[in-house]
């Protein structure tokens, strides 16, 4: 079984997988929190820019590891209905989740762009980012989030994913890149020899050291860096 160091292992290994999108107009664009210190070694080795992509996990009331959906900037929301139905969980639960989970999704865009807009996908290849796919729902909707904000074209790059999970993707990303999709899969975490929490500051940091504000901004005005 292929296991990562930690997540800047894995996002350089993941990097190689991407040299052929080097010469493209890429914005890589990391999922908060264990995406982005993935993502910048993605967006260093293709020499690009580096965002954070906000998207929010909606969890299963009383099991917030499980997702039922999840919601993205821009009123991007994903929801497995069969698996609602299956867990009994109502549509006012669910809004009370996506309530608590929008609140979080504005706490980090506050903190973590401190007042910037978001870089502008428009045009461009979004090189969506994360440190794994298991269900894949929050990643769906970061590529549907990109793609609302008008991008060229969307790629969906992890360390690992499960086998054939690609298809989760269809029509909403036109390509997958994954350094492993082995066909036992439980948990990202069991591919990381460290796969420790990242901390909202060095989310900060990073983005900080990154190419991420020579932008467009969203809108189409002028903006200071």
């Amino acid at each position: 079984m292929i296991r990562f160091a930690d997540r800047a292992e894995a996002g350089e290994r993941l990097a190689s997988r991407l040299e052929h999108l080097r010469d493209r107009d890429c914005l890589v664009l990391g999922l908060p929190r264990g995406g982005v210190p993935v993502g910048f070694r993605v967006a260093e080795r293709l020499g690009a820019p580096l965002d954070v992509l906000l998207v929010r996990k909606l969890g299963a009331p009383g099991r917030p590891e499980l997702a039922l959906g999840a919601i993205g900037e821009g009123g991007v929301k994903v929801v497995d209905r069969e698996r609602m139905e299956r867990l009994g969980v109502s549509g006012g639960s669910l809004r009370e989740v996506e309530e608590r989970e929008r609140a979080e999704l504005e706490r980090q865009a506050s903190l973590f762009r401190a007042g910037r807009p978001g870089m502008d996908p428009a045009g461009r290849t979004a090189v969506i980012v994360d440190d794994g796919v298991a269900t894949g729902s929050t990643a769906l909707a970061a590529c549907r989030t990109a793609r609302r904000a008008g991008a060229a074209r969307v790629v969906m790059a992890v360390p690992v994913a499960p086998r054939g999970w690609e298809k989760t993707f269809t029509g909403a990303a036109d390509e997958c890149a994954a350094v492993a999709a082995p066909a036992r899969f439980w948990a990202i975490g069991l591919f990381y020899r460290d796969f420790s929490p990242t901390p909202d500051a060095e989310v900060m940091d990073l983005l900080s050291r990154s190419r991420a504000w020579p932008a467009k901004p969203v809108s189409g005005e002028e903006r200071r860096p």
